[in-house]
């Protein structure tokens, strides 16, 4: 048996389109468009700094090794074999000191000799040298010239790394900051429909790789496709003929490019949507040890993460079977080029139509050619890794956030005299209302209980109160202005909301108190910590007010927790206050501290108290009885109780000490 805890398995997408991403992530970089610019230049020098070293080494044989223009074929007389002779200048005095030292290994005419290449042996090395002194000057010069685009090569890589490190991370963070502002910004029940860690992935995990995609791939593709570009010019103008022969594997490369970059692109989603069920799954296990353990679960989830962990290793498994097949075939179709250049271009060089030089340039050049390709095919991972986070993140951005309220009015005129719901009805699924044209006004200073059974609608009053849902029906009025054309946040800074179990924050204590208020006097603190009776609770640590608290504040009791949420809403100083039975799970000790802080809290403020417990709302001045989403009583508690209905009968069910549900028939 496998247990989900509700977990939603993420939309599987259809067909994505490459250039159709591509086009939205390009507004992100377009701020930075002059530093890619920049980085794109530097990638075309460094690749025909690249281009150069190869061509570097043909002169190297060509002109001071095997040096060709003073090389010449022609019979010796001596045994009548056809032989290639180097030609030495001998108006050079060392090369002529040489020559006259072994004459008998030359021909000499006029100011030149000859010697064939196989008597080269026969002289001693140190005489060897000078009598080729200024290939070894030739060769110091390249050598050095080799050196000198070796170390351009290396400072221009470097600079164009950290261009580009610097372009991806400022794209990447313009990126994680309007994608954390617009998840900032969804209605409730988004989150109530997506695991946190599903979030967390989209905004760590799935960005970084859309770093990648601009650090490593556009520029290391810009360079690879220019190095193909460049070698296939160079090697044409070398020898076309042997250019052509050395493409003819070209055609395979692409048959197996295209079969790889079909079976990669659904790995790469599959191992996305893995990864973001790992860190769910992960999450929930955490946030719900206690539970596991209480009911002796561990077994259970473990099963199921370990299935989790299996598909996503499975998928793993796939992409590298795609890449252990695809990498050999392109590096045996680049071996296969290269050995159809060392039997095409060896017959050249035998029969002098080629040089030894260009021949070594054209094998260099090809396993250059070859090194792209494998490169552009690793780009691929990354981009269709990049791209497979893309369609999340997008599809994250283009899911509707909460409506943006346009209006005119800026705030509500004057204090918050009357609130009214007029014939609302809230659904938060099509067909299935959970109120039910509620009909209720409160004055400015009034004291409202909200109660009833459980799932009648008391919370979802509140939440219509404070905007977090807007009425499906009928109209909700703040001083007769419609709360849709009120702008949530204006809305939210008159009204403080404290829950049953209120969310704290890691940070200090006072981080937590003064959440929305940072501009406040000390002064000003001292008055709301010594209202909220948060003092005592303030000087029991060490630390006082700059207490550092954990997330969620499990290092703090229920009590003490309530009493902060307290504080947190006296120091908004809101004109309505929202009690959602604040004193439920509370020792009776910090019951009393907290009954204090809440009825300093209510003083000449209008009040929304949500009560399980009857016997809070006993004070009220007005008390509205909810079931099954409507009204079914208002009053208060003696008129209430003189009906002897609704109400009466949930009253004396808990006198007697009976839980608060009672039956609806």
């Amino acid at each position: 048996m496998r247990f989900d805890y509700g977990y939603e398995e993420e939309k599987r997408l259809g067909k994505a389109y490459d250039l159709k991403l591509l086009g939205r992530i390009l507004p992100y970089a377009s701020p930075h468009r002059w530093t890619l610019v920049c980085s794109a230049v530097l990638v075309l020098a460094i690749t025909f700094l690249e281009l150069c070293v190869p061509y570097i080494t043909k002169e190297i044989i060509d002109r001071h090794i095997v040096p060709r223009e003073r090389i010449v074929s022609h019979t010796d007389q001596a045994d009548n074999n056809q032989r290639q002779w180097l030609t030495i200048d001998l108006n050079d005095p060392q090369a002529a000191r040489t020559v006259r030292r072994y004459k008998h290994l030359f021909r000499i005419e006029n100011d030149q000799a000859q010697i064939p290449l196989d008597r080269l042996h026969r002289i001693d090395p140190g005489h060897l040298m000078q009598l080729r002194h200024k290939d070894l000057s030739g060769l110091l010069v390249i050598t050095l010239m080799f050196m000198a685009v070796v170390i351009f090569i290396f400072v221009l890589t470097f600079i164009q790394n950290m261009i580009m490190e610097l372009a991806g991370n400022r794209i990447m963070h313009d990126l994680r900051v309007e994608l954390y502002r617009h998840i900032q910004a969804m209605p409730l029940h988004f989150f109530t429909r997506n695991p946190v860690a599903r979030l967390v992935t989209r905004v760590t995990n799935d960005i970084q790789n859309m770093h990648e995609l601009f650090t490593n791939f556009i520029s290391m593709v810009f360079k690879d496709l220019f190095l193909l570009v460049g070698i296939a010019g160079v090697l044409l103008a070398m020898d076309w003929q042997l250019a052509l022969l050395s493409f003819l594997v070209l055609p395979l490369v692409a048959v197996a490019a295209f079969g790889f970059s079909k079976k990669v692109r659904d790995v790469f989603r599959e191992l996305r949507i893995k990864v973001a069920e790992i860190n769910t799954r992960f999450s929930e296990t955490i946030s719900g040890i206690k539970v596991i353990q209480s009911f002796g679960h561990e077994r259970v989830n473990f099963s199921a993460f370990a299935h989790l962990n299996h598909d996503n290793y499975l998928a793993g498994m796939r992409q590298i079977n795609i890449f252990a097949v695809f990498m050999p075939i392109i590096e045996m179709l680049g071996v296969t080029s290269i050995a159809i250049v060392i039997y095409v271009g060896g017959g050249h060089v035998l029969n002098q139509s080629v040089s030894i030089g260009v021949l070594a340039a054209f094998i260099a050049y090809m396993r250059m050619f070859f090194r792209p390709i494998r490169d552009l095919a690793e780009k691929y991972n990354i981009l269709q890794n990049a791209m497979s986070s893309a369609e999340r993140i997008f599809l994250l951005q283009d899911t509707p956030t909460a409506p943006v309220t346009q209006t005119d009015t800026p705030r509500i005129p004057g204090p918050l005299a009357v609130i009214r719901f007029n014939d609302v009805t809230l659904a938060y699924n099509p067909g299935e209302p959970v109120l039910k044209a509620i009909n209720l006004t409160i004055t400015a200073g009034q004291t409202v209980a909200i109660v009833g059974a459980t799932g009648s609608g008391k919370t979802s009053l509140v939440n219509l109160l404070v905007r977090f849902y807007d009425p499906t029906a009928g109209a909700l009025t703040f001083n007769g202005i419609d709360s849709a054309d009120i702008p949530p946040d204006l809305l939210r800074g008159r009204i403080a909301l404290v829950m049953q179990d209120p969310f704290l924050f890691t940070g200090t204590l006072g981080d937590n108190i003064f959440f929305a208020s940072t501009d406040l006097t000390p002064e000003q603190r001292d008055v709301i910590i010594d209202a909220s009776r948060c003092q005592t609770m303030i000087d029991r640590f060490p630390d006082g007010i700059g207490t550092r608290i954990s997330e969620g504040g499990a290092s703090l009791s229920s009590g003490e927790r309530q009493l902060i949420s307290v504080a947190r809403a006296f120091a908004a100083d809101p004109e309505v206050i929202i009690l959602d039975e604040a004193t439920s799970y509370v020792d009776s000790q910090t019951e009393m501290q907290l009954q204090e802080a809440i009825a300093n809290l209510m003083q000449n403020r209008t009040c929304v108290v949500v009560a399980h417990r009857l016997t809070t709302a006993r004070s009220a001045d007005q008390i509205v009885v909810l079931n099954n989403g409507c009204i079914v009583e208002i009053g208060n508690h003696a008129a209430l109780l003189a009906k002897k209905g609704y109400y009466y009968r949930l009253y004396q069910l808990q006198g007697n000490g009976r839980s608060d549900f009672i039956s609806t028939r």
